[in-house]
Protein backbone atom coordinates (compact mmCIF):
# COMPACT_ATOMS: atom_id res chain seq x y z
CA UNK A 1 0.00 0.00 0.00
CA UNK A 2 1.54 3.31 -1.00
CA UNK A 3 2.20 5.89 2.05
CA UNK A 4 0.12 8.49 0.07
CA UNK A 5 -2.80 7.85 -2.83
CA UNK A 6 -4.02 10.59 -4.95
CA UNK A 7 -7.08 9.36 -7.10
CA UNK A 8 -8.41 11.23 -9.86
CA UNK A 9 -7.96 14.43 -8.75
CA UNK A 10 -9.35 17.82 -9.79
CA UNK A 11 -9.22 21.20 -8.89
CA UNK A 12 -11.36 24.35 -10.58
CA UNK A 13 -10.88 27.64 -9.59
CA UNK A 14 -14.08 30.06 -9.29
CA UNK A 15 -12.42 33.77 -9.90
CA UNK A 16 -15.35 36.37 -9.01
CA UNK A 17 -17.13 37.87 -12.36
CA UNK A 18 -14.65 35.75 -14.68
CA UNK A 19 -14.54 32.28 -16.09
CA UNK A 20 -13.76 29.26 -14.37
CA UNK A 21 -10.32 27.94 -14.35
CA UNK A 22 -9.08 23.76 -14.69
CA UNK A 23 -6.17 23.72 -12.73
CA UNK A 24 -6.10 19.93 -12.31
CA UNK A 25 -7.15 17.47 -14.25
CA UNK A 26 -7.37 13.57 -13.16
CA UNK A 27 -4.14 13.51 -11.51
CA UNK A 28 -3.32 9.95 -10.26
CA UNK A 29 -0.19 9.71 -8.09
CA UNK A 30 1.02 7.01 -5.70
CA UNK A 31 4.16 7.81 -3.47
CA UNK A 32 5.38 4.91 -1.42
CA UNK A 33 6.85 5.22 2.23
CA UNK A 34 10.20 6.74 2.68
CA UNK A 35 10.18 7.68 -1.49
CA UNK A 36 11.53 10.60 -2.38
CA UNK A 37 9.36 12.34 -5.59
CA UNK A 38 9.77 15.24 -7.26
CA UNK A 39 7.09 17.21 -9.47
CA UNK A 40 8.51 19.10 -12.09
CA UNK A 41 6.63 20.87 -15.12
CA UNK A 42 5.85 24.42 -16.58
CA UNK A 43 4.89 27.17 -14.27
CA UNK A 44 1.54 27.42 -14.07
CA UNK A 45 0.56 23.40 -14.18
CA UNK A 46 -0.66 23.05 -10.99
CA UNK A 47 1.97 21.66 -9.03
CA UNK A 48 2.01 24.26 -6.22
CA UNK A 49 -2.31 23.45 -6.11
CA UNK A 50 -1.35 20.17 -5.60
CA UNK A 51 1.02 20.43 -2.84
CA UNK A 52 -1.39 22.91 -1.01
CA UNK A 53 -4.17 20.20 -1.40
CA UNK A 54 -2.31 17.55 -0.04
CA UNK A 55 -0.81 20.02 2.96
CA UNK A 56 -4.54 21.20 3.38
CA UNK A 57 -4.30 24.23 2.01
CA UNK A 58 -6.70 23.92 -0.48
CA UNK A 59 -9.80 21.72 -1.39
CA UNK A 60 -10.24 19.23 -3.94
CA UNK A 61 -13.16 19.07 -6.57
CA UNK A 62 -12.75 15.48 -7.92
CA UNK A 63 -11.07 12.96 -6.63
CA UNK A 64 -9.67 11.82 -3.17
CA UNK A 65 -6.40 11.36 -1.33
CA UNK A 66 -5.84 8.66 1.07
CA UNK A 67 -2.96 9.16 3.19
CA UNK A 68 -1.42 6.31 5.52
CA UNK A 69 -4.52 4.20 4.59
CA UNK A 70 -6.56 7.03 5.82
CA UNK A 71 -8.79 9.72 3.89
CA UNK A 72 -7.42 13.28 3.75
CA UNK A 73 -9.28 14.80 1.26
CA UNK A 74 -12.45 14.25 -0.70
CA UNK A 75 -14.95 17.24 -2.45
CA UNK A 76 -17.28 18.19 0.16
CA UNK A 77 -14.86 17.59 2.93
CA UNK A 78 -13.04 19.70 4.93
CA UNK A 79 -9.35 19.54 4.41
CA UNK A 80 -7.05 21.08 7.32
CA UNK A 81 -3.21 21.37 7.88
CA UNK A 82 -2.08 18.21 10.28
CA UNK A 83 1.33 17.43 12.16
CA UNK A 84 1.19 14.71 9.68
CA UNK A 85 2.29 16.90 6.78
CA UNK A 86 5.04 19.37 7.42
CA UNK A 87 5.61 22.36 4.54
CA UNK A 88 8.92 23.69 3.73
CA UNK A 89 7.59 26.96 1.88
CA UNK A 90 9.34 28.62 -1.22
CA UNK A 91 9.99 31.81 0.71
CA UNK A 92 10.63 30.75 4.18
CA UNK A 93 8.83 30.60 7.46
CA UNK A 94 10.72 30.93 10.32
CA UNK A 95 9.39 32.96 13.08
CA UNK A 96 11.94 36.68 12.97
CA UNK A 97 11.41 36.99 16.70
CA UNK A 98 12.74 33.40 17.66
CA UNK A 99 16.34 32.36 18.12
CA UNK A 100 16.89 28.93 15.86
CA UNK A 101 16.63 26.67 18.81
CA UNK A 102 13.41 28.35 19.72
CA UNK A 103 11.93 27.99 16.29
CA UNK A 104 12.89 23.94 15.83
CA UNK A 105 11.43 23.65 19.26
CA UNK A 106 7.99 25.45 18.70
CA UNK A 107 5.86 23.14 16.74
CA UNK A 108 6.21 19.46 18.95
CA UNK A 109 6.15 21.62 22.35
CA UNK A 110 3.42 23.82 20.56
CA UNK A 111 1.01 20.63 19.65
CA UNK A 112 1.65 18.81 22.97
CA UNK A 113 4.14 16.04 21.21
CA UNK A 114 6.96 16.80 23.27
CA UNK A 115 8.23 18.52 26.46
CA UNK A 116 10.42 21.25 26.06
CA UNK A 117 13.22 19.42 27.61
CA UNK A 118 12.65 16.62 25.11
CA UNK A 119 12.48 19.47 21.89
CA UNK A 120 15.56 20.97 23.05
CA UNK A 121 17.55 17.60 23.31
CA UNK A 122 15.87 16.38 19.64
CA UNK A 123 16.76 19.92 18.47
CA UNK A 124 20.17 20.20 19.45
CA UNK A 125 20.77 16.54 17.53
CA UNK A 126 19.30 17.71 14.47
CA UNK A 127 20.79 21.25 14.52
CA UNK A 128 24.25 19.33 14.75
CA UNK A 129 23.49 17.33 11.86
CA UNK A 130 23.51 19.88 9.27
CA UNK A 131 25.93 21.85 10.89
CA UNK A 132 23.93 24.42 13.05
CA UNK A 133 25.25 22.95 16.72
CA UNK A 134 26.59 26.57 17.40
CA UNK A 135 24.09 28.22 15.95
CA UNK A 136 20.98 28.31 18.27
CA UNK A 137 21.06 31.60 20.04
CA UNK A 138 20.89 33.10 16.53
CA UNK A 139 18.06 35.26 15.36
CA UNK A 140 16.93 34.30 11.28
CA UNK A 141 18.17 37.49 10.41
CA UNK A 142 21.50 36.71 11.70
CA UNK A 143 22.19 33.62 9.60
CA UNK A 144 22.56 33.12 5.78
CA UNK A 145 20.11 31.65 3.81
CA UNK A 146 21.47 28.31 3.73
CA UNK A 147 21.46 28.36 7.06
CA UNK A 148 18.41 29.16 7.33
CA UNK A 149 17.44 26.67 4.46
CA UNK A 150 18.54 24.16 6.55
CA UNK A 151 17.20 25.09 10.10
CA UNK A 152 13.58 24.98 8.14
CA UNK A 153 14.43 22.02 6.88
CA UNK A 154 15.24 20.07 10.67
CA UNK A 155 12.20 22.50 12.12
CA UNK A 156 9.75 20.74 9.63
CA UNK A 157 10.87 16.80 10.57
CA UNK A 158 11.76 17.37 14.37
CA UNK A 159 7.78 15.95 14.74
CA UNK A 160 8.46 13.15 12.67
CA UNK A 161 5.76 13.90 9.66
CA UNK A 162 3.76 10.97 7.44
CA UNK A 163 5.18 13.12 4.32
CA UNK A 164 7.07 16.09 4.64
CA UNK A 165 5.77 18.68 1.17
CA UNK A 166 8.78 21.14 -0.05
CA UNK A 167 7.73 23.49 -2.65
CA UNK A 168 11.06 24.71 -4.58
CA UNK A 169 12.22 25.01 -1.03
CA UNK A 170 15.69 26.07 -2.62
CA UNK A 171 14.93 28.26 -6.23
CA UNK A 172 16.20 31.44 -4.39
CA UNK A 173 19.53 30.14 -3.55
CA UNK A 174 23.08 30.76 -5.36
CA UNK A 175 24.37 27.38 -7.28
CA UNK A 176 26.76 26.90 -4.18
CA UNK A 177 24.58 27.48 -1.45
CA UNK A 178 22.17 25.25 -3.39
CA UNK A 179 24.31 22.31 -3.78
CA UNK A 180 25.20 22.43 -0.09
CA UNK A 181 21.72 22.54 1.59
CA UNK A 182 20.75 19.62 -0.99
CA UNK A 183 24.14 17.56 0.41
CA UNK A 184 22.18 18.15 3.76
CA UNK A 185 19.32 17.05 2.97
CA UNK A 186 20.24 13.87 1.37
CA UNK A 187 22.55 13.09 4.34
CA UNK A 188 19.19 13.41 6.53
CA UNK A 189 17.22 11.42 3.85
CA UNK A 190 19.85 8.90 3.51
CA UNK A 191 20.63 8.40 7.49
CA UNK A 192 16.43 8.53 8.72
CA UNK A 193 14.77 8.14 5.07
CA UNK A 194 11.49 10.23 5.01
CA UNK A 195 8.85 10.90 2.49
CA UNK A 196 9.45 13.34 0.27
CA UNK A 197 6.95 15.36 -2.34
CA UNK A 198 9.32 18.08 -3.45
CA UNK A 199 8.74 20.64 -6.02
CA UNK A 200 11.28 22.23 -8.62
CA UNK A 201 11.94 23.58 -11.92
CA UNK A 202 15.55 22.50 -11.68
CA UNK A 203 15.98 19.21 -13.98
CA UNK A 204 19.46 18.78 -12.59
CA UNK A 205 18.06 19.36 -9.10
CA UNK A 206 15.17 17.06 -9.51
CA UNK A 207 16.94 13.94 -11.01
CA UNK A 208 20.23 14.40 -8.14
CA UNK A 209 17.55 14.04 -5.03
CA UNK A 210 14.50 12.16 -6.52
CA UNK A 211 13.62 8.10 -5.95
CA UNK A 212 10.90 9.09 -8.98
CA UNK A 213 10.58 12.45 -11.30
CA UNK A 214 6.78 13.01 -12.17
CA UNK A 215 6.49 15.50 -14.99
CA UNK A 216 2.72 17.82 -15.57
CA UNK A 217 1.33 18.92 -18.40
CA UNK A 218 0.35 22.29 -19.43
CA UNK A 219 -2.61 23.65 -17.58
CA UNK A 220 -5.02 21.67 -17.19
CA UNK A 221 -2.28 19.94 -15.28
CA UNK A 222 -1.93 16.05 -15.38
CA UNK A 223 1.08 13.68 -14.53
CA UNK A 224 1.94 12.89 -17.94
CA UNK A 225 5.05 10.86 -17.47
CA UNK A 226 7.55 9.25 -14.23
CA UNK A 227 10.80 8.44 -14.54
CA UNK A 228 12.06 6.11 -12.07
CA UNK A 229 15.67 7.29 -11.15
CA UNK A 230 18.07 4.35 -10.52
CA UNK A 231 21.26 6.06 -9.36
CA UNK A 232 23.11 4.39 -5.85
CA UNK A 233 22.54 6.13 -2.66
CA UNK A 234 24.19 7.71 -0.85
CA UNK A 235 24.83 10.32 -3.72
CA UNK A 236 27.47 12.91 -4.64
CA UNK A 237 27.80 15.74 -6.72
CA UNK A 238 29.99 13.88 -9.51
CA UNK A 239 27.28 11.99 -10.16
CA UNK A 240 25.83 14.76 -12.59
CA UNK A 241 27.96 14.19 -15.07
CA UNK A 242 27.73 10.25 -15.51
CA UNK A 243 26.15 8.51 -18.37
CA UNK A 244 22.73 7.76 -16.74
CA UNK A 245 21.99 10.70 -15.16
CA UNK A 246 22.92 13.23 -18.57
CA UNK A 247 20.34 9.91 -20.33
CA UNK A 248 17.52 10.88 -17.75
CA UNK A 249 18.06 14.42 -18.20
CA UNK A 250 18.23 14.57 -21.28
CA UNK A 251 14.78 12.41 -21.44
CA UNK A 252 13.84 14.83 -19.09
CA UNK A 253 14.48 18.31 -20.72
CA UNK A 254 12.31 17.05 -24.10
CA UNK A 255 9.19 16.04 -22.31
CA UNK A 256 9.56 19.70 -20.31
CA UNK A 257 10.22 21.43 -23.54
CA UNK A 258 7.29 20.38 -25.15
CA UNK A 259 5.03 20.82 -22.22
CA UNK A 260 6.86 24.48 -21.88
CA UNK A 261 6.01 25.41 -25.28
CA UNK A 262 2.28 24.73 -25.16
CA UNK A 263 2.23 26.32 -22.07
CA UNK A 264 3.74 29.50 -23.51
CA UNK A 265 0.72 28.99 -26.50
CA UNK A 266 -1.47 29.01 -23.95
CA UNK A 267 -0.34 32.11 -22.25
CA UNK A 268 -0.08 33.87 -25.92
CA UNK A 269 -4.08 33.25 -26.55
CA UNK A 270 -4.81 34.16 -23.18
CA UNK A 271 -3.75 37.21 -22.93
CA UNK A 272 -4.83 37.93 -27.00
CA UNK A 273 -8.32 37.91 -25.18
Amino acid sequence: MPLLSIRNVSKVYYPRNQQSVLALDQCNLDIAKNEFCVIVGPSGCGKTTLLNIIAGFENLTEGSIVLNGSPLAAPGTPVSPGPDRMVVFQHGGLFPWMRALENVCFGPIARGQMTPAEAREKARSLMARVDLHDMEDLYPEDMSSGMRRRLEIIRSIIGEPEILLMDEPFRALDAMTKAVVQDFLLKIFDTSPHTIFFITHDLTEAIFLADKVYVMTSRPGRLKKMLSVNLPRPRTLDLVNASEFLRLKDELTDVIHEEAQKAFELGEREAAR
